[in-house]
């Protein structure tokens, strides 16, 4: 439920970035984006009474704002929503003891295999987009750095899927790999927000870049490390990155921040905190 909401929004992202030569990809971005809602949708009817309780927290699948981002997105971009995902979501019941029927094994085995066929769709459309930016055959208002950023969400979830079919587990490499990979993504997400933020918002421009170089050391440091323990220092940053991201999603959305991010994508960045938060807790 997590990664297919980041998959139909980093869909919406695209399209809205597309100018009006690419007619073509804008479409091509609606279709990832509607089969994304399908599949979120799908995956909420099978997980409802069967999800654990600490992923249903507020915050991950959904935020106090995400209701309103989804009402003001539309509106700002011409980009239809299906806000009664969101309302599915909230309402979801939890069961950390839940006793999972063989015939629901089944249906989220197929459901993962949908979402593998969606995702290397997916994933194929990202990396023609990022290689006609690099060539210079393609103008869109996202970043070539942003391109990559989800291009590598979008393989971690694939990475995911892959091995959940195969029913293994994760060793201590790969979660120190898990903590890496998001790291990165927080100091991204630091450098997009200063960068999509008014050159007039100072101070919050200060802030943002304060929490790219933080992240940056936190980077520096693990690979200083190597195979020794990880260091520590990601959960408080973490949390005091999720709590400037919340910030920003009430200043964006009250209309109190001058910048060109849209409400749903403020949203987006802090359930990603959120979601690295619960990860790092666990």
């Amino acid at each position: 439920m997590f990664f297919a909401r980041i998959m139909k929004e980093h869909s919406l992202f695209l399209k809205a970035g597309f100018l009006p030569p690419n007619t073509d990809l804008a479409a091509e971005a609606e279709r990832f984006l509607r089969g994304f809602e399908a599949l979120l949708s799908q995956a909420a009817a099978l997980g409802d009474c069967v999800v654990r309780r600490r992923v249903l927290m507020p915050g991950e699948l959904i935020t106090e704002f995400t209701d309103l981002a989804e009402c003001q997105t539309p509106k700002l971009t011409g980009i239809a929503i299906d806000r009664q995902l969101t309302a599915r979501l909230a309402a979801l019941k939890s069961s950390d003891e839940a006793r999972i029927p063989r015939s629901l094994v089944g249906q989220v085995r197929q459901l993962n295999r949908d979402g593998l066929r969606l995702v290397e769709g997916l994933i194929a459309f990202k990396e023609r987009l990022l290689h006609s930016v690099h060539s210079c055959c393609l103008f869109t208002a996202n970043y070539p750095l942003l391109l990559e950023h989800i291009l590598r969400e979008t393989r971690l979830y694939r990475s995911h899927l892959l091995r959940l079919e195969g029913r293994s587990g994760r060793c201590r490499q790969e979660l120190c790999d898990s903590e890496l990979f998001w790291n990165q993504i927080m100091m991204e997400h630091a450098l997009f927000i200063r960068g999509l933020l008014d050159p007039g918002e100072d101070a919050l421009v200060e802030t943002a870049g304060g929490f790219a170089e933080d992240y940056k050391r936190l980077l520096a440091a693990s690979a200083a490390a190597n195979d020794a323990a990880m260091p520590g220092g990601a959960l408080e940053l973490t949390r005091k990155f999720r709590d400037f991201k919340q910030a920003g999603v009430e200043g964006i959305e009250a209309c109190r921040i001058r910048s060109i991010i849209l409400p749903l994508l403020a949203d987006h960045v802090l359930r990603e905190a959120h979601h690295y938060l619960r990860l790092l807790e666990e």
